[in-house]
């Protein structure tokens, strides 16, 4: 799965722990999601469309 996280996340200002706060959960999270080796769960992406003020398929999308 591809996704926008780091884009996104750089248009907010955040910095991966920022957002990794916002979610609870760690840095290495938001950084394995951003690198595609970690698929979130749909609770976790549900919980990142929500901070980002999008819908999940705006986030991720099939490779």
């Amino acid at each position: 799965m591809e996704n926008n996280i780091r884009e996104l996340r750089a248009q907010m200002g955040w910095s991966q722990a920022e957002l990794a706060a916002r979610l609870n959960v760690s840095r290495q999270t938001i950084n394995a999601i951003e690198t595609g080796r970690y698929d979130p769960s749909l609770p976790l992406a549900f919980a990142m469309a929500r901070e980002f003020g999008l819908k999940i398929e705006e986030l991720f999308t099939a490779d």
